[in-house]
């Protein structure tokens, strides 16, 4: 299998998105208002690292909107090459999503918790162009949709990505220590982390030289 992609999360400079790029990061993550986790920047700051990320990396908007236009319009203000979908969106809500900004990739989060996570993976795929994997708890009071660092169940992730036919980026919990475990059960398509890189809130080089040196 190719070496995964990896997507690093919760960048919150235009200094951690150069260092993420020059270890080989292929994507960076943005993290737009959320109702809980880390790495929550304003959209000011999501555009201007937007602007300064070299081609071919890209830029994901983390956004916890939940209707087309609430979407359209966070990535107005952002103007990020693909837009990650953290909660659920209603059936109904993707086709204008897609009219409107055709030129933009959407990943959807699924988070891991059963058996119905397998099925939710399965109905929405056909709507995205990727789906991402991801530990939390959309149904607390307040939502947890991600950078919990705990892991989740890669037997189910192993199942969801055995049944669909897009890209899948596994996230939740992975480090230099099981990031190799995680490639090799799940097989993903890319890598997606945060808390792992990191120490004290801040993108860690040591930490970072380290996982890409565990994924070869």
């Amino acid at each position: 299998m190719n070496r995964p992609r990896v997507k690093i999360c919760c960048i919150g400079s235009v200094a951690e998105a150069r260092l993420a790029v020059a270890y080989g990061a292929a994507a960076l993550g943005l993290v737009g208002p959320m109702p809980s986790g880390p790495g929550v920047i304003d959209d000011v700051l999501i555009r201007q690292i937007a602007q300064q990320v070299p081609p071919p990396v890209a830029t994901f908007l983390l956004t916890s909107q939940t209707t087309a236009s609430e979407v359209i319009a966070h990535h107005g203000r952002t103007h990020t090459s693909i837009i990650q979908l953290v909660d659920e969106l209603a059936p109904p809500e993707y086709a204008p999503l897609r009219q409107a900004l055709p030129q933009v990739k959407l990943v959807q989060v699924v988070h891991v918790l059963d058996e119905r996570s397998v099925e939710a993976a399965l109905a929405v795929a056909p709507q995205v162009d990727a789906l991402l994997l991801d530990s939390g708890n959309p149904n607390l009071a307040v939502k947890e949709l991600g950078g919990t660092g705990r892991t989740h169940n890669w037997q189910l992730s192993r199942r969801i990505r055995d049944s669909v036919g897009i890209p899948l980026f596994l996230a939740g919990g992975l480090t230099p220590q099981n990031v190799r475990q995680a490639i090799d059960q799940v097989q993903p398509f890319g890598l997606d982390l945060c808390s792992g890189v990191r120490t004290n809130g801040h993108l860690d080089e040591r930490k970072l030289e380290a996982f890409f040196r565990a994924i070869g």
